[in-house]
């Protein structure tokens, strides 16, 4: 996601977005943090341990994209993560995903980011979030009730400029 979708480096952890009433097994955190203001330690039982990793030169890109936790995408390289917990009271439609991400995986925890790439402001229109998904590596886009595969998507003529700066021709 960070080097397909948001063009940043590949070790920058994203914020977990989590069940409120599973928070508690996945974090050191007591309480809510509906609005990600609270940074804690992902639980013990959770992390992997790290190798220390012998680098050429100055190469410590190996030693920080280790998985920290069985919650990689959301682990940052001291054990942490600036929790999002999402209560009964909360976004319906949020809960819902998280609901049924739980119901088909186990895992109660999704990644949340704003929706941008590196550089530009967050989408806010429809027509924003097409115009960023069809200019990065994502390969589905949902506004509302709808589906968009990328795959799918008509090419304009002579209209590349929904390639992505990153991406091979």
């Amino acid at each position: 996601m960070n080097l397909k979708i948001k063009f940043r480096e590949s070790f920058r952890p994203f914020a977990p977005a989590v069940l409120e009433e599973h928070a508690a097994d996945y974090f050191e955190l007591e309480g809510e943090s509906p609005y990600m203001l609270l940074v804690a330690p992902v639980k013990k039982e959770r992390q992997l341990p790290m190798k220390r990793a012998v680098t050429e030169g100055d190469d410590m890109l190996p030693i920080l994209n280790q998985p920290r936790s069985d919650i990689p995408a959301v682990t940052h390289v001291d054990y942490s993560a600036r929790v999002q917990t999402v209560g009964a009271d909360a976004n319906p439609e949020f809960r819902r995903l998280l609901k049924a991400f739980h119901a088909n995986t186990g895992c109660p925890v999704l990644v949340n980011t704003s929706f941008n790439v590196r550089g530009e402001p967050i989408v806010c229109t429809p027509q924003d979030a097409y115009r960023c998904f069809m200019r990065t590596g994502m390969d589905l886009l949902v506004v509302e009730d709808r589906l968009l595969w990328k795959h799918e998507q008509p090419a304009r003529s002579g209209d590349e400029s929904w390639k992505s700066e990153y991406e091979p021709d």
